[in-house]
Formats: C-alpha cells, structure tokens, sequence
C-alpha cells in the first residue's frame, strides 16, 4: 500500500503525471487523473477539470485527498497553489513536479506555509523508466506524508536526493541549462562549419559519437519544454554565461588571438588538466570508468549494425 488512500493527481495525462500516476494505483491507492481535456486512453477515474478553479466535483476530490500531486506546467502549478490548499483536507500531502524551485517555495510561503509539500523533479525522461534513476527531492514542510512517497519512489525503483530549493536550482542549471545548452552549441557549430553528417557518422571517433547522439536526442524533444528549462531557472542565464567565457579562455591557450605561444599553449593546458582533475576529484576514476563503458557499447551496437547489413 502507498500509505495514500485517495490522490489526485493534475496533469495526470502528461508523461511525468502518468508516470506518478502508475505508481500510485499499483500501490492500491485509489488515483483520480485531473486534466483540463479528456486523457487519452485513460483507464482509471478521470475527471476534466481546471486546477486552477476548481469546481463543486474536483473541490470534493481535493477535500478527500490524502495527496494532490500538481504535474504540471510551471505558471499552472503556481496558480493553482492557493485554491488547491484551501480545499486539502488538514494533514494531506502537497506534490509537484516542477523543474525549477524558487517560484513554488515563494507560492507557498505566501499561500500555504502550514502545508506539507515535497517537490519532485525525476531527472529523467519519463519513457525511459524510474529503476535506478535520480529524483531530485525538495521538502518545503516535512512529515508522515513526504516520508511515504519518498518510500513510494524507492519502491518504484527510483533514488530520490534531497536537496533544498536553492541546491536544486543552482544543480539543475549545471546538469540541465548547461548540458542542454553544451549540445545546442555544438550542433549550431557543426552547421557553420559546412561538414556533411554522414561523413561525420562514419568517420566520427567516440566522443564525437556520443555528442551526435545527444543532440539527436535533444531534436527528438519538445523545443518548448527545452526553451522553458533555459527560461524558468534563475541560474540558466549565468550556466551559458560561464559556458561562452569558458570557450573564450580557451581559445588564447591554443593560439587564438593574442595570447601564449605554441609552447605557452601547452602550458596554458596543463594548468586547464590539473584545475579540471582537482575539481572532479575521487569521481574521476568512477567516471572514466562509464565513459568507457559506454564507448564499449558504441562500439558493440556498431558492430551490430554491420552483422545485420
């Protein structure tokens, strides 16, 4: 049993809501989905409705519920703080599942300071499945209700890490505005560097494989969903900032400009190498260790493909 007798959750529908969603009814609770239009071969108790104003049918769900999980969209979520907790029986459990903090924490402080609330952000697709996976875990207000679908998470097979609102926004700027905007770049340079992709993918060594493969796998994604993830988190701007004047103090090391010689260069690396290892520290070994690994795979499915051609 997930220790929540009734949820509802809103944005049901979506993939992260979805994916909640199962969680919950496979744990026996009974899950209303909540969206503004009819899911999609939604096979449990559904209701259409607005969070954000909610009428006499979903006003009763909310009073019942043991949890109210809001999966959706940032400006959505915020506005439906204070109606939702004005309706939440006293004791019950508020979710989310936003990408970025600080607005949620302010919504509460000013509209719900006495209700237990956890945010949740799995830093994974949906798709990909919950086993063995990150969840970043942001308590605002700690209690029975938190711990239960903290356990409910660990037995769905994902890790939850807490953190506090600042942490979460000051990671998720580095692991996604960055990377994101780390893959982006690349691929805008491959463009004005006038080389053609297929010569690219039969002649590219493995760490150009795994960035080609990453921005085939960002391009495979919602332009929207990417766009808000640079625009909400405070931090997004200053991880592109660092981005660009890194790859300007680069340039001088290797000759670009005015700078340190051919020999200089080679120090100017070293300096790089030994600032770069220092700040990886004990991960570095663990984490050449995956990158190997995952060139192992690289060069299995390559394999692969030629045995089936």
């Amino acid at each position: 049993m997930s220790g929540f007798a009734r949820s509802v959750v809103v944005g049901g529908s979506g993939a992260v809501g979805g994916m909640f969603t199962g969680l919950l009814r496979e744990a026996g609770g009974r899950t209303l989905v909540v969206d503004v239009v009819p899911p999609p071969e939604e096979r449990g108790p559904c209701l259409v409705a607005d969070a954000t104003a909610p009428g006499p049918e979903l006003e009763a769900a909310l009073g019942r519920a043991d949890l109210v999980l809001l999966a959706v969209h940032e400006a959505v979520a915020l506005k439906a703080v204070a109606p939702v907790t004005r309706l939440m029986r006293p004791g019950a459990l508020l979710a989310d599942t936003l990408s970025v903090r600080a607005g949620m924490a302010a919504e509460l402080a000013a509209h719900a300071p006495g209700v237990e609330h956890v945010g949740l952000n799995p830093m994974f697709a949906p798709a990909a499945g919950m086993a063995g996976r990150p969840v970043a875990a942001v308590v605002t207000r700690d209690g029975p209700g938190v711990s239960a679908l903290l356990r409910l998470v660990e037995h769905g097979g994902g890790r939850p890490v807490r953190l506090s609102a600042e942490e979460h926004d000051r990671t998720t700027a580095a692991t996604q505005a960055l990377t994101h905007a780390v893959v982006l770049s690349f691929g805008l340079a491959l463009t004005r560097l006038g080389v053609d992709v297929r010569t690219l993918t039969a002649t590219a060594p493995p760490p150009h494989r795994v960035l080609l493969a990453l921005l085939a796998r960002i391009l495979g994604g919602s332009p929207e969903v990417y766009g808000e993830i640079q625009r909400s988190n405070p931090g997004a701007a200053p991880a592109r900032r660092a981005l660009a004047d890194a790859l300007r103090s680069l340039g001088p090391l290797l000759g670009d400009g005015p700078g340190p010689g051919p020999g200089g260069a080679a120090e100017g690396l070293d300096g790089v190498f030994e600032e770069l290892r220092h700040f990886m520290g004990p991960e570095l070994a663990a984490e050449q260790d995956h990158c190997q690994e995952l060139f192992r795979v690289l060069h299995r499915t390559d394999d692969e493909s030629e045995n089936g051609r």
